[in-house]
């Protein structure tokens, strides 16, 4: 198991879901500059919710964006 670590003050990136619906509600996950999720480093809930999100683009909530943020 390796473990990433980051200096602190330096971005990173998450792949954000905004609702269609309720403002200010979102789900995010982390990921690459490139928006790719490595879903074995997510836990069982948020796998589900990650799959959930996507399935339910247009539905519930916008195409995801891929946002910088810094820690």
């Amino acid at each position: 198991m390796s473990v990433l670590t980051l200096p602190l003050g330096q971005p990173h990136h998450e792949l954000r879901f905004t609702s269609l619906f309720k403002q200010g509600r979102a789900l995010a996950f982390p990921c690459d500059a490139m928006g790719h999720v490595d879903l074995d480093e997510l836990s069982s809930k948020a796998r589900q919710n990650y799959f959930y999100a996507r399935t339910f683009i247009g539905r519930e909530f916008f195409l995801p964006s891929v946002q910088s943020v810094e820690q």
